[in-house]
């Protein structure tokens, strides 16, 4: 499963994040990470979700970052969510195709692994593409 949370500054995005992954963190029954850009959360979040620093480690584009998705996966196969915050501040590439076929590329790894995927983007929900708007 993938959920984007879409929407501009100020809406509401990132406290919305923080509860689904206090939620997660409670009912999960495996791992929960968050990926973010800067060292934002680091007091929002429980303890016991691994919050990952996405500058620490160069993520710039999309490819980098199914990359790191799926060495996090391939070294913890317990993980059972991912939280992204910020999702197009990492991208060096935020046009409609390249996020779209991020997101899809991610649609089928949530499918073939059992991770579901939240997803926080700031930009006008009304102005995505139709290939991303299916996921909020």
């Amino acid at each position: 499963m993938i959920k984007v949370i879409m929407g501009l500054k100020g809406s509401g995005k990132t406290k919305a994040l923080v509860e689904m992954i206090r939620q997660a963190s409670e009912e999960a029954h495996g791992d929960v990470v968050c990926i973010e850009r800067d060292k934002n959360l680091t007091y929002d979040i429980p303890y016991t979700v691994r919050l990952i620093h996405a500058s620490e480690y160069g993520i710039n584009s999309a490819a980098l970052l199914r990359g790191f998705v799926s060495g996090l996966h391939a070294g913890n196969y317990d993980i059972t969510h991912v939280f992204i915050d910020n999702f197009l501040k990492m991208l060096d590439d935020t046009s409609d195709d390249s996020v779209a076929d991020f997101l899809d590329w991610l649609d089928n790894f949530s499918k073939n692994n059992n991770v579901d995927f939240v997803i926080s983007c700031t930009a006008d929900a009304t102005n995505a593409s139709e290939r991303i708007k299916k996921y909020f």
